[in-house]
């Protein structure tokens, strides 16, 4: 067997230990927008359905009617949901729109602190960790490799 480890491509065709992290942690990301996309929709339709669910403690400058946040809630994270079911296919304009929506999800958990703070902080901390693989995610790098 005649291997070739200098300046060929036998180094080059294997992606890197951070695009392998990178790629499997975009596809934990897709099932955690999923995941928190539906829990985040029945929490606004709580918050529509019933105001008596969540107490606002203290009061903020931007504060809404729950009802208001349910509204938002819905529509959100089922956008949420459904940009973290087409991040599974690697797609450019996914993994974009992946975070944008990841983006808007941090400012409106932001925004939710008054009304469920620990839940807000894990949401927010979520988002960073999918704004962090998607934007470091290369597909093409890893997908031409699987045996």
């Amino acid at each position: 067997m005649n291997r070739s480890w200098g300046k060929g491509t036998a180094v080059s065709e294997y992606p890197s230990t951070e695009q392998r992290f990178a790629g499997g942690t975009s596809m934990a990301a897709a099932v955690i927008m999923v995941t928190v996309g539906i829990i985040q929709f029945f929490q606004g339709i709580a918050a529509v359905a019933e105001n008596e669910v969540f107490v606002a403690g203290l009061d903020y400058v931007c504060k809404f009617d729950l009802t208001t946040w349910g509204w938002i809630h819905i529509v959100l994270d089922a956008l949420v949901a459904i940009v973290g079911l087409a991040l599974f296919t690697g797609a450019g304009w996914a993994r974009v729109s992946a975070i944008i929506v990841a983006a808007i999800s941090i400012l409106a958990n932001f925004l939710w602190l008054p009304y469920y703070p620990v839940w807000s902080l894990v949401i927010i901390a979520l988002d960073i960790v999918v704004i962090w693989a998607v934007s470091t995610w290369n597909p093409e790098t890893v997908s031409g490799n699987i045996a």
